[in-house]
Formats: C-alpha cells, structure tokens, sequence
C-alpha cells in the first residue's frame, strides 16, 4: 500500500501524454555478471509493448490471476514479468521484497493464491529441497536464466501442482524461446523460438537470432545477426536444448562437453545440493570435467562419495562425460540474480586428491 502524505494532488491536472517513438529509451537492466562485471543495456519503448509475445506464450497469466515473478528489481526478468507482462494480460502482479526463504515462498503462494509463477531454477531447486512441497493453487510455473532441470520439474508437478516450463533468453533481446503451452513438456528442454522470432542453431552449435524480427532487441545492437553466445542443441523435432555458453563448453579428447548436462546429473543424485562442472586443464586430454559439489546436510566427502558421483554421471549421460576431478565447497559463488559464476568457480582452487578413476574415453 503506498500513502500519500497530501491528498489533495490527486485535485491536481495529470502531467500531458508525451509522444514516444518505439526506439526511444525506456529502461536499463544489467546482465547477470556470470562471466564478470554486469553491463548495463538500454531497451526502447518497444520492449514494454514487445513483450505481448512471451506474456500470451510462454509466461501467459490469465486475465484476473495472480502472477508472481520473484526476480529481484534491476535484472531482466524482473523487468519483463514482474509488472509488464501481467499488466498487458490482464492479471494482477504481486510483489514481495524480502530476502529468500523457501518455507516463506510456498505460504505466499497459498496465502495470495498464486496462478502463475515465475522463478529461477535456482529457487525451484531450492525450495524442493529445502521446504516441504505441498499442493498449491498453482496452474502454471515458468524458470528461465538457466535449465531447470527434468528433476526439479518432476518434484514440482507431482508435489506442487505446477507445470514448469522452461524459457530462454537474454538481457539483451528479451525472451527468446519458451516451452509451448500447448505441448507436452520435455524436461531439461528451453522450448522451441516464440511465435515470428527467426532464431536458429548454426553450423557451429550457436544460437542465433534475427534482431529484425524481436520486437525486444536492445537499442545499441549490433547490424545483422545476433550471435547469443550459448551453445545449443536443436533436435529432430524442432526443441532446443542448451549446453552452456560457448565459452563453457568442455573440451575433452576432441568431445563436446555441456556443463549443464553433467550438472543435471550430478543435481538428481541425492547426495548433492548444487554443482557446477567446469574445464580443467590436462596434458593428454586437453582438458577434463572438473565438478565442484556442495553436498546436503546428512552427507560427508570422501573417496567412496566421489567414486558414486562420477558413476552416477557415466551412467546417466555418457562414460566420457564424467568428472575425473571432485571438489567439495560449502558454497558455491552467485550473482545476485542466483546465476553461478562460473569464471569465479573456475578460480577457485582444486585439492585435485579426489580425482576420478580409469576409463572413458
């Protein structure tokens, strides 16, 4: 509720209607900061309007709901769901400034009776694991920034009710790809490109995008194509599947290595709270997968414990894929968006006594 100390400037002439074209400056948000200092990016008058797209197809409160998007003030998400795509919906935006607590974020959920949310898969992960999920009013959820993982969207769907739905995109173009509405979900997938985005995955496994056709393009882009920096995968069917940014990609005896895919399945073990897996330099593979683990209450690092997590690894994505180097943290460093620094991570030191066994390739 905010109060007015003089209410008499209601009695006062509204300021006039200023005319603005869709390239004058609206906003500035700031990247996340995963791979240094946040940058600070201008968005036209057309980014409000512009975000109709992934307000009606991805996001997509209905008119009357309740949208809740958690994303703290300043960074992208909070700038497009927060207030700006509810709005043009039709829906009422709730907004709640308090430092995070999983057990605070499900009683709001009950309490206001939240339609449709939107968090990072950091929160989600979080909240599964930390609080009790429980049946909510929920009829849709949404993550984005990285993936959300097939695991926390089973707990959330089978506990909480909610459909997650991943999404894509940038502070730079807005969202980019979601998971569509009316498709069965494939976990761990960021979507197919919003309806009249050009987005595509070029020969060298990038994604791409025609600013021409993102009605939410920042205003000092570049001419031409768009290179986003993340490496994707696109399937037979037309679904995009991200690996990690271009620069993440672990190279390993001439293999191809997606972070994330190693951090899902290092996530699902239940020994694990979060991870991050990052390049470590080798003089006969080039480089190996390094995972850097922060462990549940309950659960001590050891030999054995490293030796369960990389077959754990090998058996569920592939016996090159696995860590032969284990680190253990009691925290991992974040962005104040939740994002892992990764170039951080990749500094920190390695006891390299915990390494992995033969085998692989």
């Amino acid at each position: 509720m905010l109060t007015l100390p003089d209410e008499r400037l209601f009695a006062a002439a509204p300021a006039p209607a200023v005319d603005l074209s869709p390239t004058d400056p609206a906003l500035i948000v700031f990247t996340s900061g995963t791979q240094g200092e946040p940058k600070p990016i201008r968005h036209g008058q057309r980014y409000l309007f512009g975000q109709r797209v992934q307000a009606e197809h991805w996001y997509a409160p209905r008119p009357g709901e309740v949208a809740w998007c958690t994303a703290a003030a300043g960074w992208s998400k909070s700038a497009r769901n927060t207030f700006i795509a509810p709005w043009l919906r039709g829906a009422a935006a709730l907004l709640h400034d308090a430092r995070f607590d999983p057990e605070e974020r499900l009683a709001i959920i009950e309490r206001e009776r939240v339609s449709v949310l939107c968090m990072s898969p950091t929160e989600y992960r979080a909240v599964a694991k930390r609080a009790q999920l429980r049946p909510l009013p929920l009829r849709h959820a949404v993550g984005a920034g990285e993936p959300l993982g097939a695991r926390a969207i089973g707990a959330w769907r089978s506990e909480a009710g909610g459909k997650g739905r991943d999404g894509y995109g940038q502070t730079e173009t807005g969202a980019l790809t979601g998971v569509p509405l009316d498709e069965p979900l494939r976990p761990g997938s960021m979507g197919k490109p919003l309806p009249g985005f050009k987005v595509w995955v070029d020969e060298s496994g990038e994604l791409c995008c025609d600013p021409s056709t993102v009605p939410t393009f920042f205003l000092d882009g570049p001419e031409g194509v768009w290179r986003t920096g993340d490496r994707v995968r696109r399937d037979e069917d037309g679904w995009l599947w991200f690996e990690g940014r271009a620069d993440d990609v672990i190279i390993s005896s001439g293999y191809r290595i997606g972070p994330f895919e190693v951090e899902s399945a290092l996530n699902a073990h239940p020994a694990v709270a979060e991870s991050a897996a990052v390049p470590a330099p080798d003089e006969i593979r080039g480089q190996v997968v390094r995972a850097v683990v922060v462990l549940r209450p309950g659960f001590e690092p050891g030999p054995e414990l490293v030796s369960e997590l990389q077959e754990h690894v090998r058996r569920a994505t592939a016996p090159y894929k696995y860590p032969r180097i284990v680190d253990f943290v009691d925290a991992l460093p974040k962005t104040a968006s939740g994002k892992i620094k990764r170039a951080q991570v990749r500094e920190m030191p390695s006891s390299h006594a915990l390494e992995g066994r033969n085998g692989g390739r």
